[in-house]
């Protein structure tokens, strides 16, 4: 099977943005063609290197029918296409399993994996129904009613998060305690080592954001917008958000705008494309899975051991671990049945912190999973997330 690779330096992401914040006037992408042009031209990277493209987007943009190949157009990479890819919250681990798999297959060469996202200000759409009484259609606001309800098990994401809480008997007190910790490991993302923070190696800062004709500069973004300051007090202050149950707010993501772009490859051009060539990415293995009903924090756990499987290597021998954690019941219940400690997963940042804008979140955790190796001297990375429809997929990752 040829090995498909990743150039150190192939990658980036914008800061990602509050919901309807510094993004929201944004078409998310015409947003990501210009960061993916502004990224390839500081990374010295042709876009004549690249034979195929994918795109993981979960919300619909206006013209979003013609898809990736209008993306790279626009990115003035106008020789390649290939599809759009939506999985709910696992999007990027999809993006990234089809660049993969394209490889594989020889069908590709270098591949050019975009994930994009606009939670602000989603589209509300209209559903024609002839039969309906006087011919009225259905209508639905594609952010707000999918967040509300699973059209399957019929609960909002919260519930679902209350019933792993129920199962693995999980309070809020615990889910606080690593809330915090997780707040703490993203200040140290913004701590200045060697004259350069952790997110500096990778992110697009300081970051102009441009107006809706990407005319002028309207604001000037120098990291993530939208971190709520945590303490243990605040939080001790805060109530479930669902009666008798144990999730705050503090215990859970919020929406967010943001992209985030990747290089996949053989090893072989990974190495004349990579920033250092004695630093090799190799993507292992990818794991799938789905949980019963209503469970979706906890399908990270058999997504996980399946990658794991696929990798020939077990749990110890995981240097670091990066999650999507919409609710810290996920870390916690992952750690539990995984036999890890869960204050040492997600150094330096997750989206239960940073946000969460659905196409590019698993996207940057890899990409800081990429980087956390690289400081640690190498070794495996393991990459998790649930998403809707109580799915999961992991990724597996080494760095040597």
């Amino acid at each position: 099977m040829i090995e498909t690779c990743i150039p150190y330096g192939g990658y980036w992401t914008t800061p990602f943005a509050k919901w309807q914040g510094s993004f929201a006037h944004l078409h998310s992408m015409e947003f990501a063609a210009h960061i993916t042009r502004q990224a390839l031209a500081e990374r010295d990277l042709d876009g004549k290197e690249f034979d195929y493209a994918v795109l993981g987007m979960t919300i619909p943009q206006k013209s979003c029918f013609y898809g990736l190949p209008w993306l790279t157009a626009m990115a003035g990479i106008d020789h390649i296409g290939g599809p759009t890819v939506s999985q709910a919250c696992a999007t990027s681990a999809r993006a990234m399993a089809t660049a993969s798999q394209e490889i594989q297959a020889g069908l590709a060469g270098c591949v050019l994996a975009i994930t994009a996202d606009r939670i602000s200000n989603g589209p509300h759409i209209y559903y024609p129904d002839p039969l309906g009484p006087g011919g009225m259609g259905q209508t639905e606001d594609w952010v707000m009613s999918n967040f509300n309800q699973d059209p399957f098990v019929k609960c909002d994401m919260t519930r679902t998060a209350e019933n792993c809480a129920a199962k693995w008997n999980v309070s809020t007190a615990e889910q606080h305690e690593v809330a915090l910790r997780r707040y703490e490991q993203y200040q140290q993302a913004l701590e200045q080592q060697g004259g350069i923070s952790f997110q500096q190696r990778y992110m697009l800062l300081p970051l102009e954001v441009p107006d809706k004709r990407y005319r002028k500069t309207v604001a000037t973004l120098a990291g993530d917008e939208g971190i709520t300051a945590t303490s243990a007090e605040k939080m001790a202050r805060l109530k479930p958000v669902q009666e008798g149950g144990t999730v705050t707010y503090a215990g859970q993501t919020h929406p967010a705008d943001g992209n985030a772009g990747m290089v996949i490859t053989t090893a072989d051009r990974a190495r004349r494309l990579s920033r250092d060539a004695k630093l090799g990415i190799r993507i292992i293995a990818y794991g799938q899975a789905r949980e019963e009903p209503a469970y979706m924090p906890a399908a990270p756990i058999p997504a996980s051991r399946r990658a794991l499987d696929q990798a020939g290597i077990s749990i110890k021998d995981v240097k670091a671990i990066k999650s999507h954690n919409p609710f810290a019941v996920n870390d916690i219940i992952f750690a539990r049945e995984m036999g890890i400690d869960v204050m040492t997963m997600n150094n330096y940042g997750c989206s239960l912190i940073w946000g969460h804008p659905q196409g590019p979140t698993g996207m940057r955790a890899v990409i800081e999973l990429i980087e956390e190796l690289v400081l640690e001297g190498g070794g495996y990375g393991l990459f998790h997330g649930c998403a809707a429809g109580d799915t999961a997929m992991a990724v597996v990752i080494r760095v040597d």
